[in-house]
């Protein structure tokens, strides 16, 4: 998509705790690059570099960011620690790491105390926090907001579609699939005697019948 911004400066700040989480967060930076945002990324760890960490948050309006993609593993103290130096909205990524699969991340960014909120997407879900990033940014009445959202109801109607498309596929194949069926079912019929049933005798019917066996 063509940029709807008329500047290069970056207006989304993408921050995670480590490199190593980039291979996560960079489908945030993804989706900003499809409909044209300017962003940035960096390292911002709350517990190794605090001092920084704070300076980000309350530098981060006044350098023009309007929202902030935060995403950590872990503790996952960054998003919240974010959020409550600066009056800019924050997005929480819960990054997975190898032990908890992801779940003492998502505690530490959902569960926020009253007055501090953070945004938080499901784990990895770095792509829905750029998508979301992008609804804040269409909330407002100017020009540029109008536009992200115009990209966001064709964003959804190229969603739909490809849904749509699938659903014929799926459709086509199990007709296919139905169609060979009946194919393989056409066979000669029986004989007519086999087709009469043996006189029942409840009595050797009991004695012949195979106990169940598991």
């Amino acid at each position: 998509m063509t940029s709807p911004y008329d500047s290069n400066n970056p207006i989304v700040g993408i921050v995670m705790g480590s490199d190593s989480d980039w291979p996560v967060m960079e489908a945030a930076a993804e989706v900003l690059e499809e409909f044209g945002i300017p962003y940035e990324a960096d390292v911002v760890s709350a517990h190794r570099m605090p001092e920084d960490m704070i300076a980000y948050g309350r530098e981060a309006a006044d350098r023009g960011i309007r929202v902030i993609i935060a995403g950590a593993g872990g503790a996952a103290h960054l998003p919240g620690m974010l959020a409550s130096v600066t009056p800019l909205p924050v997005v929480g990524v819960p990054v997975k790491l190898k032990s908890l699969d992801g779940m003492d991340s998502l505690l530490s960014i959902v569960q926020m105390p009253a007055g501090v909120p953070v945004a938080t997407v499901s784990i990895n879900g770095a792509r829905n926090a750029g998508l979301l990033a992008l609804r804040m940014l269409g909330s407002g009445s100017d020009g540029f907001a109008r536009q992200v959202r115009a990209d966001l109801v064709d964003f959804a109607a190229s969603l739909r579609q490809t849904a749509m498309d699938k659903g014929a596929a799926l459709r086509a194949k199990v007709e296919d699939h139905k169609a060979e069926l009946d194919g393989e079912g056409a066979a000669p019929s029986a004989p007519a005697q086999s087709l009469t049933a043996p006189a029942h005798n409840d009595e050797q019917d009991g004695q012949q019948k195979t106990p169940y066996a598991p």
